[in-house]
């Protein structure tokens, strides 16, 4: 026997020791060569990230999977590592830089990035060491960062051969722009929040002497962003719309600017919205931008009047008058922005439409715009208005990308888990857009591309480099022919030897110079140091690509690819599972499933579990800005992790969102306390660790009993977690640990303690009782790795740890004759109990009982086991034979029906009255509140909670109208 368990259970002291031991030890991939392979890799957390709640649901999924699987004998691998977050990153390197008075662009780039490297070694491990609170069993001596050596050959490669098949090219088109971080962004970096704004009425005037059929000159557009006038290239009407038919194809006179713009006929204009009519901002808005393409404006002419901080720019017409140069698109510090301004000349122009209401007198009253609340995109990290904005960047072809991940979901081969995610799945994919993977930072993996100059030719017919349209010296105004000045390599000498060979035809010979920018080269060029009748020059490609691009090949550059002969690709790809959040279905999922069929030919896991959120107790969504956030670690200190995790598991009901519910947290913590304590009082009573998988020889009914319930526990686990369902595994544990083991099994073998300690059925009980608490320690440790890896060392002496042990095979042949008189006891002594309870009658008042017609268990086990039902029902003597007369209660216990004589026992009349009165108090209540929820004023306007608390009040006052009307019938 091994120490003597301590009379509390303080988690804090118990994690911290075994959390060091197993890792130290290396059990979180012990050596299993031959054993079939189990993976998982976890979905990299920002490396600037700390645990939060969402956190602590995701990986405690993963790692019940993970600890389940290493406990079925599989080589289960759970890949670990985090992501360079390029933003977030950079973000936090510039905020120190700031602090002291200092900024990036002091730096140069490759300065800054090692700046960003040291940061990364003193204080990027924040998540890692707070996973390992949680108990995460990753394998974190193969611990990988997106960043990684290895990490970005695999990255490279990836954007060169997509480049060479002509799945990623450069494009013109609209991104989400944060002018703050001046860089584009994600849809996932988007928060949309409505704000207070304002809905502004203009007349355009239409041009040569048109006007519409009440006589009207122009045309109404309505807009909430009047700043982008600037840049309007049409307005559209709907083509059915018949107010305007005679128009589509004539022109307005846009004000401030004096651009003549067309008036087109599109179904984007809903007729039945504002005046019809809608401004066309190709350049600035994306509906606009497919209204643009559908009218025939190429991307290349579509105008641009922000520059990358939302200033206004001139245009491509030059067309914008110079007093809204440079200013801001919003008013700041004080100073009107361009929004302002627009404004402001419309009204003086006398084409800005004012809004009217009425003040309390009934008087008209006008305003320059109408207050609306509006939807806005926000950056996440940056803050601020996101600005739709044309520019180049790199795109993947992510249509042709999607065909195989499709076809693998509709023919089952990869499962999503619920399965309704995947009709969302297929909408999405079947028609997915361009996917932007180019960002304007410094910190990341660098686009492997560099640009060469273009080639014209001079008067005498000869080859000259420039760097852009000439614009005098006699050159011809047409490029080179079929001449690709991007050259996309994995190395420099590859970008070197590709131009040499691009240019030697038209060039010679000439030295091919590289260039960190484009910048770099002009500064050489003025500086003498490049020559371009000696040099032929390319610069490099100052963007970076969007962290999903590498980590979408997540789930095998972490096995080794590019090299295919890797030992651990060869075995651990395609992985078994992913478990993610649905929020990142599209983001990362999806494109994981792209990027494994396009490089390695096959699916990158079998399974794809979605969970769901994890929101605050009011089902509202977890934000800062509301304060419900709720930290994990705090629940661990309190709690300790073994109950967070518990309650995240037993709460997971197949991607459905989990409300915060702490009390359940502490009720979880409860529930190792009440194993803690099981464990003493086996301690004190001999019982240890148990040497045997198959479960020990057993005779008496008891154990008989409880060896075959570890058996259909361990059944109803395999179920469930074959079939993913948490919440039935955790339950399935929990039921039979505390209700079946603790509660039940363990009152059953006291009295054989009682005795001769050394008796064969003391040692058989001793036997099975520690085998069956080995079999708890085993089923719960996925769930509980801490408590239970503790109370199998403190059991006894163990040849190995609890992480590495055998699942349960309890391999054992029980008598249903005694597991049928255990299961009948029970009930009798459950059913009892209920009875007293609602009687108020004492717990422990003996009562004696009448059974008029036995069933064959009845009769067996009354024969056998008076004395158990005594202990534990409380009920002697009991009598086989008719009841004599007299107010009872009747008791069920399986087929067979007790009478219990109650006359002395409570005052009858008085407990009629007190029942009687309490069932009218819950049958009026009851009234009232369904009246109350079936009224749809109250439930239209009252809040949620409000709507909630009436329906668990009317489901409690139902509960008590079946309680109440039970116990009077008890009375007779």
């Amino acid at each position: 026997m091994s120490d003597t368990l301590p009379t509390t259970f303080d988690p804090a002291e118990i994690e911290a020791r075994w959390y060091q031991h197993w890792e130290a030890n290396g059990l979180f991939r012990p050596e299993r060569p031959e054993a079939e392979a189990f993976t998982i890799v976890n979905p990299p957390p920002n490396v600037t990230g700390s645990l939060h709640i969402g956190h602590a649901l995701d990986n405690t999924l993963q790692d019940v999977v993970i600890r389940y699987e290493r406990l079925r004998g599989k080589d289960a691998l759970w890949v670990v590592g985090t992501d360079h977050a390029g933003i977030a990153t950079q973000m936090v390197v510039e905020r120190q830089l700031e602090a002291r008075q200092d900024k990036r662009t002091n730096y140069s780039r490759e300065d800054f990035i090692a700046k960003v490297w040291e940061w990364k070694e003193e204080s990027g491990g924040t998540i890692t060491r707070q996973l390992r609170r949680l108990g995460c069993s990753m394998d974190w001596s193969r611990e990988q960062f997106t960043m990684d050596e290895h990490f970005t050959k695999a990255v490279i490669k990836t954007f060169v051969d997509l480049y060479n098949d002509g799945l990623i090219y450069r494009d013109k088109r609209l991104v989400n722009w944060d002018p703050k971080l001046k860089t584009a962004i994600s849809d996932l970096e988007v928060e949309t929040h409505t704000i207070a704004g304002s809905f502004w009425h203009f007349k355009y005037p239409l041009a040569d002497g048109a006007r519409l059929p009440d006589g009207r000159d122009y045309l109404e557009v309505a807009t909430t962003r009047p700043e982008t006038m600037l840049a309007d290239m049409a307005v559209a009407v709907n083509p059915a719309d018949e107010r305007y038919q005679s128009v589509i194809g004539k022109h307005v006179i846009l004000p401030i600017t004096g651009r003549r713009i067309p008036v087109i006929a599109d179904a984007h204009a809903d007729p039945e919205l504002g005046s019809g009519c809608v401004k066309i901002t190709p350049g600035h808005d994306f509906n606009d931008f497919e209204v643009g393409k559908r009218a025939g404006i190429a991307p290349a002419d579509m105008l641009n009047m922000f520059d990358a901080e939302a200033n206004v720019c001139q245009t491509a017409d030059g067309l914008v008058p110079e007093e809204f140069l440079g200013l801001h698109r919003f008013r700041r510090d004080g100073v009107d922005g361009a929004r302002e301004l627009v404004v402001k000349r419309m009204k003086e122009l006398g084409l800005l439409i004012p809004h009217v209401t009425r003040d309390k007198d009934g008087n008209e009253v006008e305003h320059d715009a109408e207050p609306r609340q509006i939807a806005t995109p926000f950056g996440d990290r940056g803050g601020v208005v996101i600005e739709p904005w044309l520019t180049d960047q790199w795109y993947v072809n992510a249509a042709e990308l999607a065909k195989k991940p499709i076809a693998a979901v509709r023919s089952g081969d990869i499962q999503i888990i619920p399965k309704t995610w995947e009709k969302t799945f297929f909408n999405w994919m079947e028609n997915i857009q361009p996917w932007c993977v180019s960002r304007q930072l410094w910190w990341g993996h660098r686009i492997p591309a560099w640009f060469g100059p273009a080639l014209y030719r001079d008067p005498s017919g000869g080859w000259v480099p420039t760097f852009g349209m000439p614009e005098s010296g006699g050159l011809q105004s047409e490029a080179l022919a079929d001449r690709e000045t991007t050259f996309v390599c994995e190395t420099e000498e590859e970008a070197i030897q590709k131009a040499q060979d691009a240019y030697r035809d038209y060039l010679g010979d000439r030295e091919v110079i590289l260039f960190d920018s484009r910048d770099e080269m002009f500064a050489a060029q003025l500086d003498g140091e490049l020559d371009l009748k000696r040099h032929i020059p390319l610069w490099r490609a100052q963007d970076v690509l969007d962290t999903w691009f590498s980590s979408a090949l997540w789930p095998f550059a972490t096995l080794g690819w590019p090299d295919d002969d890797a030992p651990l690709l060869q075995k651990h790809f395609p992985n078994s599972l992913l478990i993610s959040g649905f929020d990142i279905l599209f983001f990362w999922d999806a494109r994981m499933m792209m990027m494994g069929f396009y490089h390695l030919g096959q699916k990158p896991w079998d399974k794809l579990y979605l969970h769901g959120l994890v929101r605050a107790a009011d089902g509202a969504k977890m934000s800062k800005s509301k304060g419900n956030v709720v930290d994990p670690l705090g629940l661990i200190d309190r709690y300790g992790a073994d109950a967070l995790r518990f309650f995240m598991a037993a709460m997971e009901s197949q991607g459905r969102d989990i409300k915060m519910d702490e009390k359940r947290v502490e009720g979880y913590r409860n529930f190792a306390t009440k194993l803690w304590n099981a464990a003493r009082f086996c301690q004190s009573n001999g019982i240890g660790a148990s040497n045997t998988i198959k479960a020990p020889p057993a005779r008496l009914a008891a154990n008989q009993w409880i060896i075959g319930e570890v058996a259909a526990c361990v059944t109803e686990i395999e179920k469930a977690m074959a079939d993913l369902r948490f919440d039935a595994a955790a339950n399935a544990i929990y039921q039979f640990t505390w209700s079946k083991f603790c509660d039940w099994y363990l009152e059953l073998i006291k009295p054989v303690f009682a005795g001769d300690a050394d008796s064969p059925p003391a040692q058989e009980t001793r036997s099975v009782a520690g085998w069956a608490l080995d079999q708890i320690l085993v089923m719960l440790h996925p769930f509980m790795p801490f408590i239970t890896e503790e109370l199998w060392h403190k059991l006894g002496a163990r040849e190995y740890d609890l992480i590495v042990a055998q699942w349960p095979r309890p391999q054992a042949e029980v008598s249903k004759e005694a597991t049928d008189a255990i299961d009948w006891v029970i009930d009798l002594t459950t059913n009892t109990r209920s009875a007293r309870a609602e009687l108020g009658i004492a717990p422990g008042a003996k009562l004696a009982a009448w059974l008029p017609r036995p069933s064959d268990v009845a009769a067996r086990t009354i024969a056998r086991s008076s004395a158990a039902i005594e202990r534990l029902a409380r009920l002697a003597p009991v009598t086989i034979g008719e009841a004599p007369a007299g107010p009872a209660m009747q008791v069920i216990a399986g087929e067979d029906v007790f009478v219990i004589p109650l006359e002395g026992i409570i005052d009858i009349a008085a407990e009629k009255a007190r029942l009687e009165k309490a069932l009218a108090t819950s049958q009026k209540e009851a009234k009232s509140l369904e009246a109350r929820l079936a009224n749809p004023a109250f439930v239209e306007k009252a809040r949620p909670e409000a709507i909630e608390k009436a329906r668990a009040d009317l489901a409690h006052h139902t509960g008590e109208i079946a309680r109440l009307t039970a116990a009077l019938a008890r009375l007779g």
